[in-house]
């Protein structure tokens, strides 16, 4: 198959917010061209990315993951709903037993969980439900295989399980047809590495075009019932916040999604249409999702004034350094607009250098006359969704070229 990479760059301009936190509780941040930046970390967004695909029905259940240590529990819920004879326990047993040799994992009761409970007959010890030692990656498909293949053995499991072609049945089972978020964002599984999936994309720390200084704001709050004799606050405190237009990033290598996601998730389509429908997923997603730090106390929901999406055939590109020298402010303006007139210069002078004209599409999606000079960057779409649309039908007629 043809190398295939798309990018996906943004401007984004936040108000005050806390999108995401360091350990210490204040927005996290950067040096970048000898200045400090905002930054929202890589993980916030491909969290957030993530949730957007499930929560806004851009794809099916079936076609997604679950990231979770309580991946026996997980497990032994879909015994019991394929054999309503098999009892809670014995469930867990199972899920616990298949697991293990289907990825190479222990899973085992964490001491520090074990816990007492009352049963009707007095108090008695109840054992909490095993887990993996770390977040293990799962298809809603590998799931469902992997419970069939328990119910099976249900009767010896454990002999079953050693039989050399059951093995490597569930091994098979727990590493093909995975999901498009585990096809997009890898999985690790430290104790088998033959386990692991290469990530497709590549999300980068979103940072600020321009220096940012974080603020603190000093909060009260006042308790209801407090009398006009009691004066003062119920609550004091602080919270740490800033504000920014943000450079935004994000690579998919298509041809390593496609070998990721295998033959597709249904029978009946043909081999580029659930790469297709990955593609527009998270181009979808990654645009308008958002980090949800502290979004109570600052009502932060914005989407980006600028989306450039690139199809090309020789290695992804980040337009990064078109901001290392940080922008200035204009006088009684704001970033965008620089922010915008300096990507405008700076995309083609990085394709007239490293670019291959012939076979890259470009496309920008623009709000706002701040963004004009982004308007001959590429294919104008008018909305997000037209956007999503012709970047999956170039992405699928690129599939259907040959090599």
């Amino acid at each position: 198959m043809n190398r295939i990479f798309l990018d996906v760059h943004a401007l984004q301009t936040v108000p005050p917010s806390n999108l995401n936190r360091d350990d210490t509780g204040a927005p996290k941040s950067a040096v970048y061209g000898g200045v400090p930046r905002a930054r929202v970390s890589s993980q916030a967004w491909k969290r957030v990315t993530r949730e957007y695909f499930g929560k806004e029905k851009l794809l099916d259940p079936s076609e997604l993951g679950v990231r979770t240590k309580k991946v026996a529990e997980l497990l032994a819920a879909r015994i019991t709903d394929l054999d309503t004879s098999v009892g809670k326990a014995e469930a867990l047993r199972l899920a616990a037993e298949v697991i293990e040799t289907a990825t190479g994992s222990r899973i085992e009761v964490p001491e520090r969980k074990t816990r007492k409970a009352k049963a009707d007959a007095g108090e008695t010890e109840e054992e909490a439900a095993p887990q993996s030692k770390y977040l293990m990656f799962l298809s809603a498909r590998q799931l469902d295989g992997l419970a069939a293949l328990a119910v099976e053995g249900a009767a010896d499991i454990t002999a079953y399980l050693k039989d050399k072609d059951v093995k490597a049945r569930a091994k098979q089972i727990a590493d093909t047809r995975h999901s498009v978020d585990i096809a997009l964002f890898g999985r690790m599984v430290a104790d088998s590495t033959d386990f692991n999936v290469d990530a497709a994309a590549q999300v980068a720390h979103a940072i600020s075009v321009h220096r940012v200084d974080n603020e603190s704001d000093y909060y009260t709050a006042v308790d209801d019932e407090n009398t006009d004799a009691e004066s003062g606050a119920g609550m004091i405190g602080t919270v740490d916040f800033n504000s920014a237009t943000l450079y935004r990033y994000a690579a998919v290598s298509v041809h390593q999604l496609a070998a990721n996601l295998g033959e597709g998730l249904r029978e009946d389509e043909a081999v580029n249409t659930p790469v297709r429908r990955a593609v527009e997923a998270f181009v979808h997603a990654f645009v308008a999702s958002l980090p949800k730090g502290k979004i109570n106390t600052f009502g932060h929901h914005t989407l980006p004034e600028v989306v450039v999406v690139k199809l090309r055939t020789t290695r992804p590109i980040s337009f990064v350094a078109a901001f290392e020298e940080p922008v200035s402010a204009e006088s009684g303006g704001g970033h965008l607009r620089a922010a915008s007139a300096r990507l405008a210069e700076y995309i083609p002078e990085v394709e007239r250098a490293y670019g291959d004209e012939q076979s890259t599409l470009t496309w920008v999606l623009r709000v706002g006359a701040a963004t004009d000079k982004l308007a001959g960057v590429g294919q104008e779409a008018l909305s997000l969704s037209a956007l999503v649309k012709t970047v999956g039908q170039a992405v699928a007629e690129r599939m259907d070229k040959p090599a």
